[in-house]
């Protein structure tokens, strides 16, 4: 048998001299004994809680049901915060994104800096799962995620609204002159009822979903609703299975394999889910030294069905998906295109987790010989404005838009957009193809959710209700239409789009997975050849480390200097006893 090593943690509470005083000083004072920390896996518990972000409001009951778990596996739970990452307070709007490259440098810090062994990791909103994920993947320390579950459907005059998505479908009413002021303030009161994450599949539903997927968040995490009890439950058993990764050793890079991610991206193209997530998938790759091309999203998609019916791409909410039975039963559909023998966090394999499960309303997931949609919702467009890809949610799209050739509407930036866009005299039709540049990683900066261009409220009056819009920019995943994100590269590096000029032809066709300007290849070298780079008005704080170090959106948006690993020394326990792992069943 192998000497039993030390925990980690054993370094601080069993060191001696002035530095083991101070340490072991640092616990008593809050009432523990020596008995309490030293000899156990000392379990660190995330917490992105803050009152600034409503998703996460419910997070101190998680993390109370979090430590009872560990104390009953024979762990200590310590609890640290996170950097808040809520998406609704935050301005400009999505600009929470640029933040998630922070959340992961803080929380790989943290761990890095303190007596941790194991990390039981608590995200919802949009990017604090990815996040944190990364972290632990350069870290390679044992983890698993606590998704924090979306909120309860919204309710509104005898229907089910999604955060997100109906409010931007009702607020193009609204510009219309359709629903009244009185209404549309009414509508706010009732599209949130409780705390969690938004009920669509929107970016936060999206990540709790993959990261069931990868196997790093046990069965039925992703869907149980924020204020269910049954989320409680996990919650203790997740601190329980956290202790037991640690006696294990098992380290993120043992669970988040290739085949993991294929499973992962299936799932992602199934739900029809947020665009959001290639970024964050290629970016958590990158952290792990996996090779991950862009096209690799768009082969799985073209094999994978959309089976999930949630708004914005369908009809349902989160909460129908989870009594519909949630990911596992939609595991269980796309079983023969799946990895099935590949360890999840639990301890069982894909093929046991999904062992039993079983659809309950065929409206929310169909089946696999019925699909909604022959194709997944997430299709890679290349060609001569986009030389490293795009993305288009088919799925929330038009599809008699999805093959289309229009005059191109430009707007040099975000200001340009907010100030000329409802202007009455603006020459724009309905079979124009608008266009925003500098929106993109380093132009914006930080790639907000301007991807989803409002159309001219012109254009509305008429009843238009989708054009073809394309930038460099992101969109919420909520949102829907025929909106081409992503381009690579972006306009503020003298990508293609910075050669874009009103009047010139687009051609979108979705099936060719072509995205093409239709000017020659030498106009558009002379355009860029006179392109000149905007100057850079930041000049301090992260945004500007974020401008300086950004990888592009086709690379996952990850900062240049974090991508790969740098684990923890070898320090972490294993079993002493010679017994095999101990495998816990989730609830």
């Amino acid at each position: 048998m192998k000497s039993p090593r030390r925990y980690r943690s054993a370094d601080w509470f069993e060191a001696g001299g002035v530095d083991g005083f101070l340490q072991r000083t640092a616990m008593k004072v809050q009432g523990f004994s020596e008995s309490d920390f030293q000899g156990r896996p000392v379990i660190g518990i995330c917490n992105n809680w803050s009152e600034l972000t409503r998703c996460h409001l419910h997070f101190t009951q998680l993390v109370d049901a979090v430590k009872r778990g560990v104390w009953q596996a024979g762990g200590f739970p310590v609890e640290f915060p996170s950097m808040t990452m809520g998406a609704d307070l935050a301005r400009p709007v999505g600009i929470s994104f640029m933040h998630r490259n922070l959340l992961a440098m803080e929380v790989e810090q943290t761990i890095r800096a303190y007596p941790i062994d194991g990390v039981v990791l608590l995200g919802a909103c949009d990017e604090t799962i990815p996040g944190m994920l990364m972290a632990v993947a350069s870290l390679d320390v044992p983890s698993i995620m606590l998704p924090g579950g979306p909120g309860l459907n919204g309710k509104w005059r005898g229907q089910d609204v999604g955060s997100s998505t109906d409010t931007h479908r009702y607020y193009a009413e609204y510009r219309a002159g359709r629903i009244s002021d009185d209404e549309w303030r009414d509508l706010e009161s009732h599209i949130e009822r409780s705390p969690g994450h938004c009920m669509t599949m929107g970016t936060a539903s999206t990540m709790a979903c993959i990261a069931e997927a990868l196997g790093i968040a046990p069965s039925s995490g992703a869907a149980i609703p924020a204020v269910d009890s049954n989320r409680l439950r996990l919650a203790q058993a997740i601190g329980q299975r956290a202790v037991d990764l640690v006696k294990e050793d098992v380290r993120p890079s043992r669970i988040l394999t290739r085949e993991a991610f294929e499973n992962a991206i299936r799932v992602l193209a199934s739900i029809a889910g947020s665009t959001n997530a290639v970024v964050h998938l290629l970016a958590l790759a990158r952290r792990l030294d996996l090779e991950l091309p862009l096209s690799t999203f768009d082969t799985l998609s073209r094999e994978t069905p959309v089976l999930v019916n949630l708004k914005p791409a369908g009809q349902y909410l989160m909460e129908d998906f989870y009594y519909a039975g949630g990911v596992p039963a939609l595991l269980g559909e796309l079983a023969p295109l799946l990895n099935l023998d590949i360890e999840t966090i639990t301890g069982a394999t894909v093929r046991e987790t999904i062992v039993g499960a079983k659809v309950y309303n065929r409206d929310v997931i169909a089946s696999f010989d019925q699909p909604l949609q022959p194709e997944g919702g997430l299709v890679v467009l290349y060609g001569n404005l986009a030389l490293d890809g795009a993305i288009l949610k088919q799925s929330a799209a038009t599809p008699e838009l999805l093959t289309h050739v229009g005059r191109a509407v430009v707007f040099e930036d975000h200001d340009d957009l907010a100030a000329r866009l409802d202007d009455p005299d603006l020459d724009v039709e309905a079979d124009d193809v608008i266009v925003l540049k500098n929106g993109g990683p380093r132009g914006a900066p930080g790639m907000p959710e301007w991807g989803s261009i409002p159309l001219p409220r012109k254009l509305l009056q008429q009843g238009v209700r989708d054009m073809v819009r394309i930038s460099d920019s992101r969109m919420s995943g909520t949102a829907f239409g025929t909106a081409v994100l992503h381009l690579s590269p972006e306009a503020a590096v003298g990508g293609p789009l910075a050669a874009v000029r009103n009047g010139d032809r687009i051609s979108l066709d979705t099936p060719n997975r072509r995205l093409e300007l239709l000017v020659s290849d030498d106009e558009i070298q002379r355009r860029l050849g006179e392109w000149q780079p905007r100057p850079v008005a930041v000049s301090r704080g992260y945004t500007r480390l974020y401008i300086d170090h950004v990888m592009q959106a086709s690379e996952g948006c990850d900062f240049d200097f974090l991508t790969g690993r740098s684990p923890l020394a070898d320090d972490v326990a294993i079993p002493v006893s010679g017994e095999p792992p101990v495998v816990r069943a989730m609830p």
